[in-house]
């Protein structure tokens, strides 16, 4: 599978993606992430308790 990076959406909270929140051409962070990641995000979505990657999915896909 050979997707570009527009077609991507990475959602992220704690860092460990960062590198695919960069590629992606959509770059959420989660309302609970860290500040690295909320710089490196296109926007931001709610956090853990409040579905924000439900959110996300919904809104974008």
């Amino acid at each position: 599978m050979q997707l570009q990076p527009a077609e991507v959406m990475a959602i992220d909270d704690q860092g460990n993606d960062l590198s695919m929140l960069k590629y992606a051409g959509l770059g959420v962070a989660m309302g609970n992430a860290t500040l690295a990641v909320k710089a490196a995000a296109s926007i931001e979505t709610a956090d853990n308790d409040h579905d924000g990657v439900a959110q996300a999915v919904k809104h974008f896909c």
